[in-house]
């Protein structure tokens, strides 16, 4: 025992986690002063992603040979994405309504206060402000330079597809540039196996902080709200994406166990940036093909945020509850359309779960906009569950799509998640041939 809890990157990320909790409690001056080792940590995590999703999606899409077959796994994640999301989001109204959590708190907006939700709102309004025109321009960088220095994923992916393409186009002139790439990932990969051994730390610094900050007893005032959200994440992790894992012959509860480290970081950091390039190497190691990985995960991280779809109509249906603001059957369907776009550009927004919600209420003058303060004294408990879901909802999309494409080998994958095959062995190129000779 003595030696999993110290030997395992695991079992030492579970000791960092209790040693944070009891760090916060006993000295919370401490645990303040410990928050820079989690945001640093998560700050060394995103200095790597840009070039390593581009690295990763170019390589995936030159090695494919078939640019149909990229255009495909590119149009069916879309397809995957907005089903299943419309799902999560119809399941936060479900359960808002079904348990009716701020019912009873007859909380007058005229009270609260909306100073604190003046950044937020401001964020909000330029999230929205230029509709879905502006939304997909921004997708274009300024330069290739500024994409990867912004590190905004999705413009690195655009320039990504845009080089593969052409690699794939130009052929065997350009096999060396190919080459240059994949060894550069290869170096990156090595170094991102240097940093996550500073996980344990990172989760350190940041359990403690909170814990400090906040207490324990935090939770007292919204419980009901953030354990009804708990739930809800669970019910859809465990019903709705166990479902989708059976049809593509593989078991959640193995997939979870597989990820355990990663859950465990993401648990402490509420973030799920801080193991997007661990999960991009884990699914490869699972025999998935390397394009639809690349192509899947980085999208999926802005345009597949299921947890983060409950919470939106969850914590908007609570906050007409809480301030007795009836709503019509056409603002929950507003709601349900808006949160469908408003959602698509939230990753990399500071506060991104307050904003979303606040320029998702504000096309629904019903429901006062002020009543976010409610809500952000436990957005942080809220986080944990969010960052999960989201991540958890990714790589089984992931899954689903390869196995829909057949860029999958099932056999390996059964073998991997089994033990059968150690974590650390790459898929052979012979494993991923078969995977598209299936298909």
């Amino acid at each position: 025992m003595t030696r999993f809890l110290f030997r395992s990157l695991f079992g030492r990320v579970m000791l960092a986690l209790v040693l944070g909790v009891v760090i916060g409690l006993a000295a919370p001056g401490f645990g303040l002063a410990l928050k820079p080792l989690g945001d640093g940590f998560i700050k060394l995590i995103k200095m790597i992603i840009p070039v390593l999703v581009f690295c990763v999606v170019v390589h995936g899409i030159a090695g494919a040979g078939d640019l149909r077959r990229v255009g495909r796994v590119g149009i069916k994640a879309l397809v995957y994405f907005e089903v299943v999301t419309t799902i999560a989001l119809a399941l936060g109204l479900l359960l808002a309504y079904l348990f009716q959590p701020g019912t009873g708190m007859n909380v007058d907006p005229a009270t609260l206060d909306a100073k604190a939700m003046s950044g937020y709102a401001e964020t909000a309004g330029k999230l929205t402000g230029g509709g879905t025109a502006e939304f997909l321009m921004k997708l274009i960088p300024t330069t290739v330079v500024s994409a990867f220095a912004a590190g905004d994923v999705l413009q690195v992916l655009l320039f990504a597809v845009l080089f593969g393409c052409a690699l794939a186009m130009i052929g065997k002139p350009a096999e060396l540039v190919g080459r240059f790439i994949d060894d550069l990932s290869q170096v990156l990969f090595k170094v991102m196996g240097l940093i996550i051994k500073l996980a344990p730390l990172g989760v350190l610094g940041a359990i403690a902080f909170t814990v400090a900050k906040y207490g324990i007893g935090s939770l007292k005032q919204l419980g009901l709200l953030v354990a009804l959200f708990f739930f809800a994440v669970a019910l859809f992790v465990f019903v709705v994406l166990g479902a989708i894992m059976r049809m593509s012959g593989l078991s959640l509860i193995k997939l979870l166990r597989y990820l355990r480290e990663e859950l465990a970081i993401v648990f402490a950091t509420t973030s799920s940036d801080s193991v997007l390039p661990q999960i991009m190497a884990k699914l490869r190691n699972l025999g998935i093909r390397d394009s639809t990985v690349g192509l899947v995960i980085p999208t999926g991280y802005s345009f597949n945020l299921d947890a983060f779809s409950i919470y939106i109509t969850l914590a908007a249906v609570f906050i007409a509850q809480a301030t007795n603001t009836p709503v019509a059957m056409g603002d929950l369907l507003t709601i349900l359309a808006l949160a469908l776009v408003t959602s698509k550009g939230a990753h990399g927004v500071p506060g991104s779960a307050i904003v979303v919600l606040a320029a998702t209420l504000q096309a629904i003058p019903a429901i006062p906009a002020v009543g976010l303060v409610l809500v952000l004294s436990v957005d942080w408990f809220m986080g944990i569950p969010r960052a999960l879901g989201n991540l958890v909802g990714n790589c089984v999309a992931t899954v689903a799509i390869a196995t829909w494409e057949g860029d999958i080998d099932l056999e390996r994958a059964r073998a991997v998640l089994d033990g059968e095959v150690p974590e650390s062995e790459p898929a052979s190129p012979p494993a991923q041939a078969a995977a598209v000779a299936a298909n």
